[in-house]
């Protein structure tokens, strides 16, 4: 499987310098930037004196296909790092200059594309590989270009804006059709179109990447909000609120100011720095400082429904998916290191019911430490990770590596997963953290009256609120399970002298807490019907002389249609269960 992957990533970064030859040859002044493989195909990005076009990217596609077509192979070598600075600046690559100059290496490696005969090079590029052998090997392949769009080089939004062409690359021909099915459903299925046909949420130009929650979005929010606490409450822990923002002076001493601080919103008041949170462990920390602790009173578990804001570049920004206004389920706990096992134990389990619910299956990573950034020790790192590894072992969870990819703090528990089209989303979050209580001083008095540091774990289960119902309104096509819709019954009175009984039936349904509503309106019992699918209504309810005679409701249900006859009592016993 691994080298199944590994060779299908091989083709995807081929494709990419492919590309990148063909619009070379379309654009000589081309600038290249880089053009790496990434799940589903590759993308390259170029510093264009044209802005490109549709009917630009079909005359590379045809480009790139006449290049694979001549069987050109893709030939390695190295060159000493001044050599191939020279190199690329005779060829007046701007930003292969800038990459080459940071590289820390003595040689540096080029991919040449060339006439395997006659030896004539169509394409350069500085990078480490690895590549097909020939482009006969892309011939069989099952790739297409895709989509144009804008990129800073480097992603930082001070640098020149680039053009990123991207392309899809699966390795049958059958697959990439496939998936270009599913990418049609995937639309249909969009949050962000989903939200405002069902009138859940909206986006507005003066709050970019702050959702504005509807009536019928707080519905969803709220049963989730109600589902979380009730659980966390079932482990044992303790509701806390905490400030939206406070002085830099606490970043700094957690050690996000050197990390996040581009992240951050910030503004001055008189001498002081203040900055909108963008996550809540420190504010945490704070309230745990509050009184002297004992060993005794350990494991103390936070939780809170934190508002958190993060600086966002306004391409990254998406729906509900990518924002600056994030809400998380936060968790932090404070515990002694004999308690560490138990409580990711404990974590495991809440994370496991909380998908449970929602009918979705939990797939877990181990997060390790980065290369660089991180603070503390090796040997704590290592302990840290090790601590994390022998609990997914022993509850016997399968589990995946994102090597290096811990926060700077500590390693974690990554928990992602997969929609209806099969997407992989991260969502929850466990992780183990001996660093911040020691910057911040935290103590605790131990058996033997001594002072020691507690060990703190930080934890999500949505991850953020925002995510997961993007994620749920895509992956239920908007037509919500019964207890997370917001209308759970509408009714459908067939003329106006239904009406009483429809409104009749529709407060003893409220009273027993069923979501429902009336359509008192005067159009056709069809029409109500039709509008009442498009609203993903899971029960409809049509009320004429015989229901009324009977002292029942005609039932339609979402996508089945007409479910027979039932009495009051009957439906609300059905639809609450």
């Amino acid at each position: 499987m691994e080298n199944e992957k590994q060779s299908i990533e091989t083709v995807r970064h081929s494709l990419s310098h492919v590309l990148a030859a063909a619009v070379l040859e379309m654009f000589p002044d081309a600038k290249l930037g880089v053009g790496p493989d990434i799940e589903n195909g590759f993308y390259y990005d170029f510093d264009l004196p044209h802005t490109l076009d549709p009917e630009d990217i079909k005359v590379l596609e045809k480009s790139m296909r006449q290049i694979i077509n001549r069987d050109f192979v893709f030939d390695k070598r190295e060159e000493p790092k001044p050599q191939s600075i020279e190199f690329l600046k005779a060829s007046k690559q701007n930003y292969k200059i800038e990459l080459a100059e940071k590289l820390q290496v003595e040689g540096v490696s080029f991919y040449d594309i060339k006439n395997a005969e006659t030896g004539q090079v169509i394409f350069i590029d500085m990078c480490a590989g690895p590549h097909v052998s020939s482009t006969r090997d892309l011939r069989n392949i099952g790739w297409k270009l895709d989509k144009i769009a804008g990129a800073y080089w480097l992603g930082d939004e001070k640098n020149p804006m680039m053009q990123r062409i991207y392309g899809l690359a699966f390795e049958t021909k059958e697959e990439l059709n496939s998936y270009e099915q599913m990418m049609i459903e995937a639309a249909k299925r969009d949050h962000k179109k989903l939200g405002r046909e069902l009138d859940l949420f909206s986006f507005h130009p003066e709050a970019p990447g702050m959702p504005f929650w509807h009536e019928k979005g707080m519905v969803i929010w709220n049963q989730l909000e109600q589902l979380g606490k009730s659980i966390r409450k079932k482990y044992g822990y303790t509701e806390i609120k905490t400030p939206l923002l406070a002085k830099n002076s606490l970043w700094i001493t957690s050690g996000h100011w050197d990390h996040y601080r581009d992240g951050m919103f910030t503004f001055e008041s008189g001498s002081d720095v203040y900055c909108l949170k963008p996550m809540d462990c420190p504010f945490n920390v704070k309230i745990y400082q509050t009184k002297s602790r004992s060993y005794r009173e350990l494991p103390i578990r936070y939780t809170e429904i934190g508002r958190n804001h993060r600086k966002e570049q306004s391409g990254e920004l998406n729906g509900l998916l990518r924002v600056q206004e994030i809400t998380q389920d936060d968790s932090h706990i404070f515990l002694r290191e004999d308690q560490v096992a138990q409580e990711i134990s404990n974590l495991l389990k809440m994370v496991k019911e909380f998908y449970g619910k929602l009918s979705l299956e939990p797939i877990f990573f181990l997060s390790t430490r980065p290369d660089e950034g991180y603070i503390g020790t090796i040997e704590t790192w290592d302990k840290a990770e090790g601590n994390l590894r022998n609990v997914l072992e022993q509850e016997g969870i399968e589990y995946g590596l994102k090597d290096k990819d811990g926060a700077f703090y500590g390693p974690k528990i990554d928990v992602n997963i997969k929609d209806a089209f099969g997407r992989s989303w991260q969502l929850a979050t466990i992780q183990l953290d001996f660093q911040l209580p020691g910057r911040f001083g935290c103590e605790y008095i131990d058996e033997n009256g001594e002072k020691q540091t507690p060990i703190m774990i930080h934890a999500a289960a949505f991850g953020s609120f925002e995510r997961m119902i993007g994620i749920l309104t895509e992956h239920f096509g908007g037509a919500f399970p019964t207890w997370l819709t917001p209308v759970q019954a509408r009714i459908l009175p067939i003329a106006d002298r239904h009406q009483e009984y429809a409104n009749k039936l529709n407060a003893d349904l409220l009273a027993a807490g069923v979501r429902s509503e009336v359509d008192d309106r005067s159009e056709s019992i069809g029409k109500k019907i039709r509008e009442a699918e498009m609203q993903k209504i899971p029960y409809m309810l049509v009320v004429g002389d015989k229901e009324i005679e009977d002292n029942k409701v005609a039932i339609r249900k979402y996508k089945v249609g007409d479910a027979g006859q039932l009495t009051a009592s009957e439906l609300i016993a059905e639809i609450l269960k």
